[in-house]
């Protein structure tokens, strides 16, 4: 900071509000802290006593707080994000469609070490509406060293983009539904229409469903079968828990592929099964996501959707906000669920 003759104090950030003081008239502050002095303000502010002024110079390896929000914004987004206009020094930042918002937090957590960055985000790996905002950016002083903005560019480069929104595929879903109560008849099929509901809900179109009994052959052969035909999921529903008939793991074992996990520290959720097999995912849903509001298949099916290979270390960091709290009005995903 340094005082300065006015005249000299062009394209220099002034360190403090200067108020107009005219007696029954106005009180109010003419030029606001921060405020990047300009050849016309050079007048007024004789006008109102002030022949000199501090300032931070910026030709002094400072960087002024919107120029700042403006570098760290670039350098911190990947794909899928639109910015506010900058104000007071802070940019938001707003999801440009309806996808999944990825937070890279070791590098958030590496430019955030500085005290003198603000990165704030919502939580990640969750659907997030288009025009949602998702983050705000800022430094903390009115200026700040070239090298801290250096720093923070370089974090970027190394680790990649701390936000990115990943849209989502238009899948072609095949539909497994197990039960010989359901295949002979006895009872209507509930499953398929929460299905077809949630998959319309996520832009994609469920191709075809089958209902293979409860034959741990003919489930393999269903599955196997909808994979032959190019879908981008297949979704097997019904026997998922540990009772002696309910052959759906088995069967979704026998197809030869990359099993991820059979069961999830969610609730409700918890028997939940994700394998790939010929690079498609196949997953066992368990009966909670027919009945229950949000489950484990809105933590882990959109992520699926949006190109994301999921692996046991996913699962595992799914335990820390895995208890959905069943409130009465469902807030997600403005919720602790899955965070």
């Amino acid at each position: 900071m340094e005082k300065v003759r006015v005249q000299d104090a062009v394209g220099m950030v002034l360190c403090h509000d200067i108020t107009e003081i005219i007696p029954g008239v106005v009180k109010d502050r003419a030029f606001q802290k921060g405020h990047i002095i300009r050849e016309e303000d050079i007048d007024r502010l004789l006008d109102l006593g002030k022949a000199h002024i501090y300032v931070y110079n910026l030709e002094d390896g400072y960087v002024h707080e919107n120029d700042a929000a403006a570098r760290m914004v670039k350098a911190a987004c990947g794909q899928g994000l639109r910015k506010s206009e900058v104000k007071e020094g802070k940019i938001n930042l707003y999801a440009e469609y309806t996808g999944v918002l990825k937070i890279n937090l070791e590098a958030l957590y590496a430019v955030t070490e500085n005290p003198e960055i603000c990165f704030a985000t919502i939580h990640g790996n969750k659907l997030i509406q288009e025009g949602t905002m998702v983050a705000g950016t800022r430094v903390i002083p009115l200026v700040v060293k070239e090298e801290t903005l250096e720093q923070f560019e370089a974090v970027c480069r190394e680790m990649g983009p701390i936000i990115q929104m990943l849209p989502l595929k238009a899948a072609k879903i095949g539909m497994v539904t197990t039960g010989s109560e359901i295949q002979s008849g006895r009872i209507t099929d509930k499953f398929g229409p929460i299905l077809e509901a949630k998959a319309k809900a996520l832009g994609c179109e469920i191709t075809g469903q089958v209902f293979p009994g409860d034959d741990q052959e003919a489930i393999t052969e269903a599955i196997l079968k909808f994979i032959e035909q190019g879908v981008d999921l297949v979704e097997v529903t019904g026997g998922m828990s540990v009772d002696p008939d309910d052959m759906t793991p088995a069967a979704i074992r026998a197809c030869g592929g990359e099993i991820i996990t059979y069961g999830a520290p969610v609730l409700p959720g918890a028997m939940f099964m994700l394998s790939y097999v010929k690079d498609v995912p196949v997953v066992g849903l368990p009966g909670c996501v027919m009945y229950a509001k949000r489950t484990v298949y809105d933590l882990t099916v959109p992520r699926i959707l949006a190109g994301e290979k999921l692996t046991r270390r996913d699962f595992t960091h799914l335990a820390h906000g895995g208890q959905c709290q069943n409130c009465k009005v469902c807030m997600y995903p403005n919720c602790g669920f899955g965070e």
